[in-house]
Order: structure tokens, then C-alpha cells, then sequence
């Protein structure tokens, strides 16, 4: 069973967790968190390009030039896709790309994202990220004592004042349990929770697993 420290804002002890193996302690699978995070950024792209077909392109109703005596190519149309402005052959329109991944496989993702941090020792965990007012320094002090500089936030609960102080942060993002997502977690080194956070979290991906299964 993982067993990690508790630590208050000034870093230093004051207990300690212990987490579920089902959890956090799974083979890490590069393939599949490869493949959730490429599953979100294909549902995030709009998908609105679109190009001119030779048929939808104004104009060329004429044919240019006589078939045959000019020395050239024969042409029907200024809007045949090798004439300037002329429309396109194999262009883009607009498509869904949106895919959707099972949901044994997301939740095998995040138990390897949670397994690698905590075997690098880079999830912190501490007894709470209560903060008194919204600001930024308040915010910097406690990232400060706790030795972290590029963090997602994962919090059990909505707290205006954390969401405040961090969101002028380039390096800091928070989270909630309902807006936890791979990709966003990956684009930060450290990973900072509470311990309800994490009892929370677990459930999550126990019940996860064992429905997809």
C-alpha cells in the first residue's frame, strides 16, 4: 500500500496516507495515456475548416479558350483545380474529429499518472489549501515553503480563494475533482492535493474500473 507524507502549508509534517494499490500502484502504460490525451485534444479541435470544391467556386462557366488550334491543353474551366483560384481537389470540410475512449481505459490513465508521480515523489499531499484572502503572494508563499514551482492544484472542493491567487500563475493551475483532466495534469511537474482529494479521487477510479470491467 502507498504511504505518503502529509504536510502542512510551512512543509513540514504533521501525518501521513495511505492510498489504495488498485490506484496508485499499477503498471505505467505510456500507450494509453498517449492515446486519452490524444482523445482530448482531437475533441477540443473545432473542426470548421472548409475549402471550395471546383463545383462551388464562382465563375468558369465559359470555357477559356477554344478545344483544339491553340497549341495548349485542353480546358473546360478557369476554375479546374490547376488554374489559379480554381477550386480544390482534396481540401479540408468540415468534420467531427471527436473520439471517445473507453472509460476502463481513462480511468487506467490516471491511476498510471497518479503511480508515476508518486513513485518520481513528485504528488504532495497537505492537510489543507485553505487560504485566508485571494492573493497571489499568499499563494507564492505557500508554493514557496512546500519547494514548488510548476503545480496542479487538485482540490476536494471549490475554493474561490486558491482559484484567485493562482490564476495569474503561468506554472499553476487548479482543479477541481469534476475538472480533472491528463492533459492539464501533464503540463506541470508536481501534482498538489489534499488527502480527501486523493480518498476521493480513489473511489472514483475503483468504481471506474470495476464497472468497465
Amino acid at each position: 500500500m502507498a504511504r505518503l507524507d502529509v504536510l502542512n502549508l510551512q512543509g513540514k509534517k504533521t501525518g501521513s496516507l495511505d492510498l489504495d494499490d488498485r490506484v496508485f500502484d499499477v503498471d505505467v502504460k505510456e500507450h494509453v495515456l498517449w492515446e486519452v490525451v490524444r482523445s482530448q485534444l482531437a475533441s477540443r479541435r473545432a473542426g470548421t475548416h472548409s475549402t471550395l470544391r471546383r463545383s462551388e467556386v464562382r465563375g468558369g462557366g465559359r470555357k477559356p479558350y477554344k478545344q483544339k488550334g491553340t497549341g495548349r491543353a485542353r480546358q473546360g474551366s478557369i476554375r479546374s483545380p490547376n488554374f489559379v483560384g480554381g477550386g480544390s481537389v482534396f481540401g479540408p470540410k468540415p468534420r467531427d474529429y471527436s473520439y471517445s475512449v473507453p472509460k476502463k481505459v481513462r480511468a487506467l490513465a490516471l491511476c498510471g499518472f497518479f503511480t508515476d508521480r508518486i513513485r518520481d515523489k513528485r504528488l504532495v499531499v497537505v492537510e489543507s489549501l485553505k487560504l485566508e484572502e485571494a492573493k497571489t503572494s499568499k499563494a507564492l508563499q505557500v508554493l514557496s515553503h512546500l519547494g514548488l514551482s510548476s503545480v496542479a492544484i487538485v482540490n476536494h472542493e471549490e475554493d474561490s480563494n486558491i482559484s484567485l491567487s493562482v490564476r495569474n500563475l503561468p506554472k499553476v493551475k487548479h482543479l477541481s475533482l469534476e475538472s480533472i483532466n491528463l492533459y492539464d495534469l501533464l503540463n506541470y511537474e508536481t501534482v498538489l492535493s489534499t488527502p480527501e482529494a486523493l480518498k476521493m479521487l480513489e473511489l472514483r477510479l475503483v468504481d471506474m474500473r470495476q464497472m468497465a470491467s
